[in-house]
């Protein structure tokens, strides 16, 4: 079986990669948590089947050891500061856990005796301002982050790029646009419009829903979809090549509100939050995968409503 190392495993996308790779029997995993005391509830239900190991990656002996105790055959690079408004609150520590942790990563792999495959979580961000007549955006859109976070992520894609080209590490670079499902962190939209709902329907709050800017248009997948993609980038896809993964169509953040909305019976009003606006907001990210598709054959199979109809019964069994 493949040895398969995973950075973030306890987190929101690293969890339902090892749902994945456990139900399917791919390979062996050892997951990298920062501490002894991480947070675990995401992989409550798998922890025993996990070799898990502390390992930080801000930390380039810790990583190293990691790499040299594991000799991973695979290595999924999902470790990262991943909210974007915290970005603007700390992006000196955005910049090092997504761009000096992936540096520490990729010279822990330069100088073990390992020779992995490596795939690198992307993120659509690293667009930033894309004009409309620049949409649908394909893997030669130039990059403009306009936040901390995409700067921190377009980073660490160039450095996987330097790292190929200079040291022959087989890293592959994947741009996932916006992402969703079960155990989504709270802060982010989706489970946060979500939570709100089911404390309304509980009783645990006022029916009053805060909510930050509704205009943006965001290329949403399921978090199920992603991960399966994220396998077969490393079975499929080029080392040094960067891919699109979306689901090809927008929704505004207006409608998955509006969808939620429908999924209660609970009569509720909505105001917005200055505290949930951004300094500056990517008006629209509308991906094309068509690279990815070619190269791979993926295809999403869970429509955006079940993926909601979800993270409101996560809620439901949680409150």
């Amino acid at each position: 079986m493949e040895k398969i190392l995973i950075t973030g495993v306890n987190g929101f996308v690293g969890s339902h990669l090892c749902d994945l790779i456990l139900e399917k029997g791919y390979g062996e995993i050892t997951g990298l948590i920062r501490t002894k005391n991480a947070n675990m509830e995401n992989i409550a239900h798998i922890k025993d089947r996990l070799n898990l190991l502390v390992s930080d990656i801000s930390d380039y002996h810790s990583i190293s050891k990691a790499i040299e105790e594991s000799e991973p055959d695979i290595i999924f690079h999902l470790a990262a500061q991943s909210f974007v408004p915290a970005s603007w609150r700390a992006p000196i520590e955005t910049m090092n856990a997504n761009v000096m942790g992936s540096l520490n990563l990729f010279e822990a792999v330069r100088n073990s005796k390992s020779n992995p495959v490596i795939q690198i979580a992307g993120s659509s961000e690293e667009y930033g301002y894309v004009a409309e007549s620049e949409l649908p955006i394909t893997e030669l859109q130039e990059l403009r982050p306009l936040s901390p976070y995409g700067v921190s992520k377009a980073a660490m894609d160039l450095l996987g790029y330097q790292y190929n080209k200079s040291y022959g590490l087989k890293i592959i670079r994947t741009r996932a646009f916006n992402h969703t499902g079960p155990r989504r962190g709270e802060v982010f939209v989706c489970s946060d419009w979500s939570k709100q709902i089911v404390e309304i329907e509980k009783g645990k709050k006022k029916p009053v829903m805060l909510v930050g800017n509704l205009d943006p248009k965001r290329d949403f997948s399921d978090v199920r979809d992603i991960v399966k993609a994220y396998w077969l980038a490393v079975k499929k896809c080029e080392p040094g090549e960067v891919y699109n993964i979306c689901q090809e169509n927008t929704i505004k953040m207006k409608g998955i509100l509006d969808l939620l909305l429908s999924m209660t019976g609970k009569k509720i009003s909505i105001e917005q939050d200055p505290k949930r606006m951004r300094p500056s907001d990517v008006p629209v990210l509308y991906g094309s995968c068509k690279k990815f598709r070619e190269k791979t054959g993926w295809k999403p199979e869970i429509e955006f409503k079940q993926t909601l109809e979800d993270i409101m019964q996560y809620w439901r069994e949680r409150l």
